[in-house]
């Protein structure tokens, strides 16, 4: 894959290219991988890795071995991960989402076999939901349930073993999927298109489309999601609203602050 244009601090640009490229690579690159990999002269990398080694945001544990991400930016990035507030991180995605489509906007995490809703932008023309910020749904009958279990549980194996653990799966209407081979299939279909739909599963008259948020990581943080009256999202307005939040995530995710 082609590189991005350097950006105008050049080293700083180079290192960080650096430290992605080394984040890719569990067993480490040497010297000559980074430079081919790279196209960066190997005078200048030996140079921007002596500077990241006595930062010790690199290692090399032997002399003229491979390189690897040092301890130093490892805990730095876990110290930041601890201490992440989700809510103020997010937030101005759901006040962008919310202005964009005057519609109600939620923000949730999983925890178990349930969504726990840890931010919510009520439309102007309110609609009569369950949801509050601190409240919790069944994960499985939710769009923002359904757009993190499939990628946390992202085999059909997992996703039994999920169920095993915290079935039976409840029933909030007539329309929730509590088969876990149907919910199964129904996840399988999120990962393909990219986002989750809730049609009327977790309370009779309200849909939704959600999207997961990654941070850095193969299983989502969080999920947001559009709720609207089921009067107002027919099937194709539901795949908009999908689609636009898929591509609007996608935004704000290399966003500067995203």
């Amino acid at each position: 894959m082609p590189e991005a244009a350097e950006s105008p601090v050049t080293s700083v640009d180079r290192a960080l290219r650096i430290l992605t490229a080394l984040g890719a690579a569990a067993r480490g690159l040497t010297l000559d991988d980074l430079a081919d990999r790279l196209g960066i002269p190997k005078s200048s990398l030996h140079r921007i890795l002596a500077a990241l080694k006595h930062r010790r945001f690199v290692s090399q544990p032997e002399t003229g071995g491979p390189y690897f991400l040092g301890a130093e930016l490892l805990a730095t990035a876990f110290r930041f991960h601890d201490a992440l507030d989700l809510r103020a991180l997010i937030h101005p995605l759901l006040a962008r989402v919310s202005a964009d489509l005057n519609e109600t906007i939620h923000m949730a995490v999983l925890d178990g076999a349930e969504v726990i809703y840890q931010d919510k932008i009520e439309a102007p023309h309110s609609i009569k939901l369950s949801s509050v910020i601190g409240g919790r749904n069944p994960a499985h009958a939710t769009g923002v349930g359904k757009a993190l279990l499939a990628w946390t549980y992202p085999t059909d194996e997992a996703l039994r073993a999920w169920a095993t653990l915290f079935g039976p799966l409840p029933a909030p209407t007539q329309r929730t999927v509590a088969s876990v081979s149907k919910l199964a299939e129904q996840l399988a279909e999120v990962r393909h298109r990219g986002y989750a739909l809730d049609i009327e599963e977790n309370e009779t008259g309200v849909r939704c489309a959600a999207v997961p948020i990654f941070l850095g990581r193969p299983s989502p943080a969080a999920a947001v999601s559009i709720t609207l009256l089921g009067v107002r999202a027919e099937p194709p307005r539901l795949t908009e609203l999908g689609e636009y939040l898929s591509r609007t995530v996608a935004e704000w995710s290399v966003a500067p602050g995203g």
